[in-house]
């Protein structure tokens, strides 16, 4: 955690956090970690029960450990009671799931569910906290929906709600709640910004960049920093199309505008399309909140196809270079929309495999964290793969190798080793991990993304 003095003027502070997916569990465990009472509240009690067993649902670097050290100093709790979470707060924080649903818009029922117990139960003073990502006015609809169970219950306490978009990145998301790159906090009032800055005291006193606004433009930050970051997701993936037809190589094209201080070379990598929890659920979002309001976004538009573009182009780049796809094995590395989680919401390995399924191939996966999810996530081509205990498993008599997710480990894997085991001699490497390593050419017809 951040280097600061604990025992500061939060000592005392009660914070409820509804929600324990992943934004909820990491915010939870890291507000327990800088020094205040929180409880982690879920309506899912088996869930509360692995918690308070120990179990962590959800692999992220780092989280079990702070967990369960503050478990045992007493600052963190689980618990499946709202009524409890509600009226031994001081601050309620609202981290639950807001699905897309079929139009891309972002589905508000769970939000607008917190917002209904929380008003049956406010007991005083509380600032309400948006963790969640939602759509801009969606802060003051959860005001009107606790206004109206407290007009309901005939019941007068004032409360404020405030919108604290959260900026995780599965794989580093304790890193982000602990060093965060900025916090922004949405409020019209000057008693919860007040109450909000005792919350984030260690970031606050550290110097971490704070930004204070007005709840809409907190609203739409998240949503516009998600775009923009597909958005060069997409665009450097296009620019790696066209690099391999005229013979460029994507990687230096993107280190050299990278220098430019302008651009950065972050977001510059080309691969199989982005996935995850967030960047496929954002753009769609607002996308569609544009269209409420009479306008076209029409830069993330063309982001979203070209994205799922790049999916069906990874198919095809397999295809064409095995001529023949059907009754063929395939060895999967990496099914995890990313390394350091076990998240395969939007995957491309979700796109990719269904594709190669489509076509005959016989698929052997394998990935460190992925296996579990991708077994009922792709359950509809469960007869097309086989799930493998490592990589060197995934690839005995494969007829090519496919690097799908840049785990660690396969950057370190024993080409000359997996070549023996294969029957086959392509290596697709869809993350260009070995792209600057010429001997692996010596070993493989390799392939990677956006360079011949």
């Amino acid at each position: 955690m951040p280097k600061a003095e604990r025992g500061y003027n939060v000592l005392f502070m009660n914070i409820s956090v509804i929600g324990t997916g992943y934004v909820g569990l990491v915010q939870g465990v890291i507000l327990a970690d800088f020094g205040l009472n929180v409880v982690c509240m879920d309506v899912d009690q088996d869930k509360i029960d692995r918690l308070n067993s120990g179990e962590v649902p959800i692999y992220e670097p780092g989280l079990s450990e702070l967990m369960h050290k503050n478990v045992a100093d007493g600052r963190l709790k689980f618990s499946s009671d709202m009524k409890m979470a509600v009226e031994t707060a001081d601050t309620i924080f609202i981290a639950v799931g807001t699905p897309p649903a079929a139009d891309g818009s972002a589905d508000l029922k769970y939000v607008l569910s917190v917002a209904k117990s929380i008003g049956e139960h406010l007991n005083g003073y509380k600032v309400v906290v948006d963790k969640s990502t939602v759509p801009v006015g969606t802060a003051r609809l959860v005001k009107q929906t606790i206004q109206a169970e407290l007009d309901t219950r005939g019941a007068v306490f004032e409360f404020d709600v405030a919108s604290n978009p959260e900026f995780l990145r599965e794989g580093k998301a304790v890193k982000d709640c602990q060093w965060p790159d900025r916090v922004v906090l949405g409020t019209d009032s000057q008693r919860a910004k007040d109450l909000l800055k005792r919350v984030y005291n260690v970031l606050f006193i550290n110097q971490t960049p704070f930004v204070f606004t007005e709840i809409e433009t907190a609203e739409m930050i998240k949503y516009a920093a998600n775009a923009f970051l597909a958005v060069k997701i997409s665009f450097i993936n296009e620019i790696s199309q066209l690099s391999e037809k005229v013979g460029a190589n994507v990687q230096e094209i993107a280190r050299a505008m990278g220098m430019d201080g302008r651009i950065s070379p972050k977001f510059l990598h080309a691969g199989p399309g982005y996935g995850g929890s967030c960047f496929p659920k954002d753009t769609k979002a607002i996308a569609d909140i544009a269209r409420k309001n009479g306008e076209r976004t029409l830069v993330i538009e063309a982001a979203i196809e070209a994205n799922e573009r790049q999916k069906t182009k990874m198919v095809e780049k397999i295809e064409r270079e095995m001529e023949e796809i059907k009754d063929k094995t395939i060895a999967i590395l990496g099914l995890s929309f990313k390394p350091d989680t076990d998240d395969m919401r939007d995957a491309p390995a979700l796109t990719i495999l269904r594709g190669l399924a489509a076509k005959g191939a016989r698929i052997q996966a394998y990935c460190p964290q992925g296996i579990e999810e991708a077994k009922w996530r792709l359950e509809d081509i469960d007869d097309a793969i086989t799930y493998c205990h490592d990589g060197y498993d995934a690839v005995k008599h494969a007829d090519a190798m496919v690097i799908m997710t840049e785990w660690n480990q396969f950057r370190g894997i024993d080409l000359e080793k997996a070549k023996k085991l294969m029957s086959g001699d392509l290596l697709f490497d869809l993350r260009n991990i070995y792209a600057k390593d010429d001997s692996v050419r010596n070993i493989f017809r390799y392939r990677p993304v956006g360079r011949v």
